[in-house]
């Protein structure tokens, strides 16, 4: 326990670290299913999509996320048809067909996992960039490059969805359009049109979210299963469709799993996001920023 102590303010960092990482795995779920209540665990495998892009566009000497950045627009465009399947096919025909929508969104996420396994094989895929492999050094810490452009970048993207939704008309109609449709409508706005350019947006962030991915460490086709309870329960442990509350969900996630890691090994770490989501949900179930 001793050496565990010593080895606290190191898990502490690291852990910040990492639960900005998971903000921004978690940023573009928690507007397609926070904001407009799309059952989308399809999220995980869009991720992985963007990281296998990614490394595509790093094999032409790309840093990783300029790639992301590039990607986006056309992430965006795949959201808006996605959501428009959804739409037409499922959350038309009532809330009943809605929910039944939740097994097109798993079959979603099984077709690109078998999809990236016929196209690039199971095996793991690295990216490379000036940063990646190198340490910051603070006395006897050393910070990985790698997490603290992550970090970096998990900020500035919370800021910008935070800003967007907060200030533009379009982003105040996205937090209404699953409150009260009828006012929205008297406001002058199409709410499934509003839906679709959020689940564009909320795909399109996940691009760049995937390029953060392929930094932090390799991917492979079935990796959307390790970061599918961890986005979901940043989500909900927020409050659905908090961005400020996203990001310190994510810190809480991302510093409790070091600690745990620390002290009990690695096998136990996995089961943090399942934990803090059951107390929360037993505890507040609107989430710790939700109304």
């Amino acid at each position: 326990m001793e050496f565990a102590l010593e080895l606290l303010p190191e898990a502490v960092l690291f852990g910040l670290l990492l639960g900005c990482f998971y903000a921004a795995m978690s940023a573009g779920l928690s507007v397609s299913f926070g904001l407009l209540d799309v059952p989308h665990v399809a999220h995980p495998a869009i991720l992985v999509i963007g990281s296998y892009f990614t490394f595509l566009l790093v094999g032409y000497g790309l840093d990783p996320i300029v790639a992301g950045l590039l990607l986006m627009p056309v992430f965006f465009i795949l959201g808006i048809a996605i959501y428009r399947f959804y739409y037409e096919t499922f959350e038309k025909r009532g809330s009943e067909a809605g929910v039944r929508g939740l097994s097109f969104f798993f079959g979603l996420a099984f077709i690109i996992e078998v999809g990236l396994i016929m196209v690039f094989g199971v095996d793991q895929r690295m990216a490379h960039a000036a940063y990646i492999g190198k340490s910051l050094e603070l006395g006897d810490i050393r910070i990985p490059m790698r997490m603290l452009v992550a970090c970096g970048v998990a900020l500035v993207l919370t800021l910008s969805l935070t800003l967007y939704l907060a200030k533009t008309f379009t982003g105040r109609a996205i937090k209404a359009v699953a409150q009260d449709e009828p006012a929205l409508r008297l406001m002058g706005a199409n709410p499934v049109r509003i839906k679709q350019w959020a689940f564009g947006i909320a795909t399109g962030v996940s691009a760049l979210a995937g390029a953060m991915l392929i930094i932090v460490g390799p991917v492979e086709p079935s990796l959307d299963r390790v970061y599918i309870g961890r986005t979901f329960s940043v989500v909900v442990l927020a409050g659905l469709g908090s961005m400020t509350g996203t990001l310190a969900a994510g810190l809480i996630l991302g510093v409790s799993e070091s600690i745990v890691l620390m002290m009990f090994g690695a096998s136990w770490a996995p089961a943090v996001a399942f934990g803090l989501l059951l107390i929360v949900l037993g505890i507040r179930p609107q989430g710790l920023f939700g109304r």
